[in-house]
């Protein structure tokens, strides 16, 4: 074990995979650039050459096409994508071929391929550069959909999707990149499809998506000074979903806030809703909440981004009502503050 931030754990990742297997490779707009993803692939290209690592023109629709035909020729591809907004222009090879593939084969071909992308706020992106996309992914049948929150989880999913003969999308949250913890030297995998209890609680059930995990845990430091017990609940895949573990949470708590880096509206935490509203409705004390982006596109401005995006405040105000408590001062609290760690592409 060493402390490793959550940008160097998908970085070993793929050096590990790379060196166990030589059908591993990396491509994709600024992989091998001064940029490097985050630094996710940084020092990939001096180690295994341009062969295996590789920049591309920007045309998303024909590099998905490429890794496609790749993963089906045996070899196996990770596609990076460094905004998820621009994956759209990849729809038809993702939705029309990709996931449809091994079906269509009875089951014949594989399709092994990870396509990383990065999602989330920073600096301004405006519209056009921070969206998540959830629900346009876990939609489609024969996706699986990761998002892991912690730097361990990013290494052992990222390990265990490489290994996947399945189509893998791997949702990276940029301010997750400086994030640090204890992870493991050797190379490990985390089984796709397993959620994972990050805070044990009693009076309340928070299931965070991504980046909203870390906002849950202020949330739940905030919430405990009223003595409020608060678990949280990590489902870290999205498609196939560990229903079970969220349906055992919210039952022993009666209570549940689901809190998304998306927009609400037919979004990923309406399935959720409905899944929990289903199995848990005699256990329910209140009425699920869903937290989300607030439905307009992403403004620019800081001031209007914090509007925009919810946070641990967002979190607390909405306890505070599910559970009938009068409101916490919190002139105290520094919320959005991440943003001053995030250290950006370069």
């Amino acid at each position: 074990m060493r402390r490793l931030d959550y940008c160097g754990a998908i970085r070993e990742a793929i050096t590990q995979e790379m060196e166990r297997d030589s059908r591993v490779f990396v491509y994709g707009i600024g992989v091998p650039t001064f940029a490097k993803i985050f630094g996710t692939t940084a020092g990939l290209v001096e180690k295994f050459g341009p062969e295996r690592c590789f920049d591309t023109p920007i045309c998303e629709d024909t590099m998905l096409g490429f890794g496609f035909g790749a993963a089906i020729s045996g070899l196996r591809p990770i596609h990076v994508h460094i905004r998820v907004d621009f994956m759209l222009l990849a729809t038809n090879q993702l939705v029309n071929v990709i996931s449809n593939y091994t079906y269509m084969t009875g089951g014949k071909a594989k399709v092994p391929i990870v396509i990383r992308a990065v999602i989330g706020r920073g600096w301004g992106q405006g519209a056009q550069h921070s969206k998540s996309l959830f629900s346009n992914f876990t939609h489609i049948p024969g996706l699986k959909v990761i998002a892991p929150t912690t730097p361990s989880d990013a290494k052992g999913m990222l390990i265990s999707a490489i290994r996947d003969d399945n189509p893998v999308i791997c949702l990276e949250h940029r301010w997750l990149y400086w994030a640090e913890e204890d992870v493991p030297e050797e190379a490990y995998e985390v089984p796709l499809g397993v959620g994972r209890i990050l805070l044990p609680g009693r009076d309340l059930t928070i299931v965070g998506l991504s980046w909203m995990n870390v906002e849950a845990r202020q949330a739940a430091e905030i919430l405990k000074r009223r003595g409020v017990s608060v678990e949280i609940v990590d489902p870290r895949t999205l498609n196939p979903l560990d229903e079970d573990l969220i349906v055992e949470s919210v039952n022993r708590t009666g209570r549940c806030i689901i809190a998304d880096c998306d927009w609400v509206e037919s979004g990923f935490s309406a399935e959720l809703a409905a899944r929990i509203g289903r199995r848990c409705f005699g256990k329910l004390k209140a009425p699920i909440e869903r937290i989300g982006f607030a439905q307009t596109p992403c403004p620019t401005v800081r001031e209007l981004e914090n509007a925009f995006y919810p946070s641990a405040e967002t979190i607390v105000r909405c306890a505070e009502e599910m559970l009938a408590l009068s409101p916490t001062d919190l002139s105290n609290e520094d919320f959005f503050s991440h943003e001053r760690r995030f250290r950006g592409p370069f």
